[in-house]
């Protein structure tokens, strides 16, 4: 074992009694004020001692000015060393860096932005693979070599906006662009695997709008079909009114606006009229007393006769 790890970090007397030094270069470097009480004194080394100031700065609330003094061996004059701003336990710290591309989420891209792709993205793979090898000892191996490796750098060494010249008949290449793989680099197994995941998260089978839908979207006549492998598990909707209208949904989501689920109600019809308020009806005030069935005319004459005075 070494003699400096066997040394103590007993603090030196000297460098600890310097507390007026270290205040007086904490207000130095801080603005006037904001330096307060006295926090204690730690040993960083030999004749290393750092003073904690506490910081009443309204922004740094919890933060401790640290003044690092020293002294060289068997002399008695202390010297400062350095001054620093650093955080106490109970300081509120900024959350940890996080590169822009893990920060990246769905929705944050704006008109005008970019987001490049990294060569290795795990989402991608090459669009076509292959080479244009010629046979052994031909005259023409160098040749065609540097056709390739130009088609190459042209293919993907730019954005496809950027190709400017079409690639040599018969090579991979054009092989290629005759069947519609042009594209430098498509989906992976991962890539389709991560979407459908997605896609399936938002409008599936087990969302809330999904479970209570009459029917699913694979009867729905609102769904456009779409290519590929994934098409045999999703499509589009095309129903304005529709809450995933222009969405990718799963075959088995479903919504109240399936094409063949909602029949309009007919129109009720009026009830048959049951009381006759045409006719008055007389209620004998005897009970047992026989009343003659008359006419509203006839009613109306007698209730006439009776509203006369008699003489």
């Amino acid at each position: 074992m070494s003699a400096a790890t066997t040394r103590s970090r007993t603090p030196d007397r000297l460098c600890v009694e310097a507390v007026d030094l270290a205040r007086a270069e904490a207000e130095e470097a801080a603005a006037p004020g904001v330096v307060g009480e006295h926090l204690g004194a730690v040993a960083d080394g030999d004749r290393v001692v750092t003073h904690l100031f506490a910081s009443t700065d309204f922004a740094y609330r919890g933060w401790r000015w640290a003044v690092t003094v020293t002294r060289a061996s068997r002399a008695k004059l202390v010297t400062l060393d350095e001054t620093v701003l650093l955080p106490g336990p109970d300081a509120m710290l900024a959350p940890e860096w996080v590169p822009w591309s893990e920060r990246l989420r769905p929705g944050d891209m704006g008109p005008g932005d970019l987001l490049p792709t990294e060569a290795d993205d795990l989402r991608l793979e090459p669009g076509f693979t292959g080479e244009d090898v010629p046979p052994p000892n031909s005259a023409l191996s160098e040749e065609l070599a540097e056709r390739v490796d130009a088609e190459d750098a042209e293919v993907t060494g730019g954005s496809p906006a950027r190709l400017s010249t079409a690639p040599l008949r018969g090579s991979i290449a054009d092989v290629a662009n005759e069947l519609g793989l042009r594209r430098a680099r498509v989906l992976s197994r991962y890539g389709l695997h991560a979407a459908a995941d997605r896609w399936e998260e938002s409008y599936g089978s087990k969302t809330q709008m999904a479970q209570s839908a009459p029917a699913s979207c694979v009867s729905c006549g609102f769904l456009a079909s779409i290519g590929g492998s994934l098409g045999q598990e999703f499509g589009v909707c095309a129903n304005e009114f529709g809450p995933a209208d222009g969405h990718v949904v799963s075959l088995d989501f479903g919504c109240g606006g399936h094409s063949e689920a909602a029949v309009m109600p007919k129109p009720p019809r009026a009830a048959e009229l049951v009381i006759d308020e045409t006719l008055a009806d007389d209620m004998p005030l005897t009970p047992g007393a026989q009343v003659d069935a008359v006419t509203p005319a006839e009613s109306s004459v007698q209730a006439e006769q009776r509203a006369r005075p008699r003489a």
